[in-house]
């Protein structure tokens, strides 16, 4: 019974045992491969596929960076016309004061100052005010120069009241700017040092080559003729061999050109060249025209991608495009599914 026994708790120790532990070793390993294999093992392909994330983030950011510099613009320009315009108010105030002033220097010499001329002259525009219901009974002789007074002083307070209205609006537009900078700069840093980690090959997949490939990989020439051939008219055909002669040019963000540019300020400048103008934005852009099918596409027609509409490239015919693709690589043809395609607009 005790041989028995000793046999029955043998295995338990000896082979069973080993067999248990080679098990749980083997599916710790496993396990640890498994573990291994979802942190280590993908990282060569999502090295790329989170190069192309970063630079999609990035010029989501770009293109709201676009339209709030737009935006920015606009107020800064509104600001600048009320400046004048409040400038020229003051000028004809002063004017009309001056007016006032030789009206009571006359009358003071034939006799004596109006005390209503008197708060008419005061340096105080408060007090002006408050007294309108005397200036209104004030000699019929001054009571139109008064009232001119009256209305250019209440013109001003408008004007600068606008203006400080637009002082808020720059500063808040100048903060989303500054945000949106903030967002570009991290997802393009990440972007360079995702790319500093790949090797040649796998950087040279991304980036494409160099701006000399970007130009002739394409079949520069060939497009060219094929794209003005084909163009509705000659301004999308002026647009596309524009963009034809930027081939190569860098990418960078916030550019309309004439040496760089991103993908909306590359379709901007092309639409520019033929005198046509274009919003800035990629979301803006893709209502500046008719909306076309991908089956209607026509050289000069602007291509849209992704479904935050954050893509922009010039359709040049036979299922190619010229775009600003990212700060990785330059102006180049590629083809449209390339990207997620989101819907096509014809300028002209």
């Amino acid at each position: 019974m005790a041989a028995h026994r000793r046999s029955r708790q043998r295995p338990v120790g000896g082979t069973t045992a080993r067999a248990a532990v080679t098990v749980v070793l083997a599916g710790t390993a496993t396990a640890a491969g498994f573990d291994g294999a979802a942190h280590a093992a993908p990282r060569p392909a999502p090295a790329g596929a989170d190069v192309d994330r970063l630079y999609r983030e990035a010029e989501v950011a770009t293109e709201k960076y676009n339209g709030a510099k737009e935006r920015a613009d606009s107020a800064r320009e509104r600001l600048r016309d009320l400046q004048d315009e409040t400038a020229r108010a003051q000028a004809r105030l002063n004017k009309a004061r001056e007016a006032l002033g030789a009206v009571a220097a006359a009358q003071y010499r034939a006799g004596g100052l109006d005390p209503a001329l008197r708060l008419m002259l005061s340096d105080d525009p408060d007090a002006y005010l408050d007294g309108a219901a005397l200036a209104e009974r004030a000699g019929s002789r001054h009571h139109a120069e008064l009232g001119r007074v009256r209305a250019q002083l209440r013109e001003i307070e408008k004007l600068r009241g606008a203006a400080r209205v637009e002082v808020k609006t720059l500063t808040t537009r100048r903060a989303e700017l500054g945000r949106h900078r903030r967002t570009i700069t991290e997802k393009l840093s990440a972007a360079r040092q995702a790319l500093s980690r790949m090797s040649p090959e796998e950087r040279a997949g991304i980036t494409g080559g160099t701006g000399r490939a970007a130009r002739s990989a394409g079949g520069t020439a060939r497009y060219t003729a094929l794209s003005l051939s084909q163009a509705p008219n000659a301004r999308a055909a002026q647009a596309v061999a524009y963009a034809h002669q930027k081939l190569g040019s860098p990418y960078v963000w916030g550019a309309t050109g004439p040496d760089a540019f991103d993908c909306s300020g590359l379709v901007l400048a092309a639409y520019r060249s033929a005198g046509v103008s274009l919003p800035r934005t990629t979301y803006a852009q893709i209502d500046a025209g008719r909306r076309v099918s991908r089956s209607e596409l026509l050289p000069g027609d602007l291509v849209f991608f992704y479904s935050g509409i954050s893509h922009v490239g010039l359709y040049i015919g036979n299922g190619q495009m010229i775009h600003a693709p990212n700060p990785s690589a330059p102006v180049r043809v590629a083809p449209v599914d390339q990207m997620p395609f989101a819907g096509a607009t014809r300028v002209v």
